[in-house]
């Protein structure tokens, strides 16, 4: 399959691109983006084309893999399906519910395949946790955190503009709710409130009583990082495992899910759709954290 990549920030050189470069079913065709000298660099370093028109790419590619700030990234993304190009979308799908949404009715009004990379659901270890738990069942509760602490010197997304206004609920709640939906289900309504140091705090409850805690933020202290969820059940209690792979190998899984997603008709777990709906519980649960109060995706 023909890509394209649209972004030029450090995800899309090194891991987009390099992912594509290096996947044996995959060519990279072409890298487009805001910053044209940016773009000539990734393409020169991976032997692929720079494009100054995102429309002349489109023409050239089967697929376009994107990593741009979300509402950039929506846009580009109906614009791409309506090309009748395959979409490997990263994570969030978009900022508000009725871009996802515009999203998704493109995909379904083109037919083409759709991918969000969702990082751990294409890590094996993980795919194999969630695919075998979900299929006991029996888990009534949850509790992920994600503290990271990105606005250091020398962090490649440092100067990520979108994840300063936004922060670890939009940045990382992607990250938790895929881990987390697939073994509690779908979300009916929530609760946030904020903390020091930009956390957020989730209190979800899911279809069939289940309910789950999250805590979020970008800007935890340098010596106060913690990632981890924990799942508990009529069976038992578990973690998530850890992961057996890299970003650029879970990158190569994504595009190689693309492609089985094209050539089958049968849509990944984690298409537009599932993008949409995780957008919707991170629009829920913004608008709860201003507000105070309790709210339903």
């Amino acid at each position: 399959m023909r890509f394209g990549v649209l972004g030029t920030g450090h995800w899309a050189r090194a891991t987009q691109a390099a992912a594509l470069a290096a996947h044996p079913d995959a060519e990279l065709v072409g890298v487009w983006g805001r910053d044209p000298e940016k773009a000539a660099g990734i393409a020169a370093e991976y032997g692929a084309s720079a494009y100054a028109d995102v429309d002349a790419l489109l023409a050239d590619v089967d697929a376009v893999a994107i990593a741009l700030p979300p509402d950039v990234q929506a846009e580009l993304a109906i614009r791409a399906a309506r090309a009748g190009r395959h979409l490997l979308l990263d994570k969030p799908l978009a900022l508000t519910t009725e871009s996802a949404d515009a999203v998704v009715a493109a995909v379904e009004e083109t037919g083409v395949a759709s991918v969000v990379f969702f990082t751990n659901r294409f890590v094996p270890a993980v795919d194999a946790f969630l695919r075998e738990n979900a299929a006991l069942g029996g888990w009534y509760a949850a509790h992920g955190t994600m503290y990271a602490s990105i606005f250091q010197p020398g962090n490649p997304y440092a100067g990520s503009a979108w994840r300063k206004e936004h922060g670890g609920l939009w940045d990382l709640g992607p990250h938790a709710l895929s881990v987390i939906l697939p073994l509690l289900g779908p979300v009916v309504d929530l609760s946030a409130a904020e903390g020091p140091r930009d956390t957020v705090h989730l209190l979800l409850r899911h279809e069939g009583g289940a309910a789950s805690t999250l805590s979020l933020t970008l800007d935890a202290a340098p010596d106060a990082l913690s990632f981890g969820f924990s799942y508990f059940g009529e069976h038992g209690a578990t973690t998530l495992p850890t992961w057996d792979t890299t970003a650029l190998g879970a990158f190569g899984a994504a595009a190689t899910a693309l492609m089985e997603a094209a050539a089958t008709g049968t849509p990944h777990p984690c298409d537009a759709a599932f993008g949409a709906q995780v957008v919707r519980v991170l629009a829920a649960a913004d608008h709860a954290r201003r507000t105070s109060t309790i709210v339903a995706p």
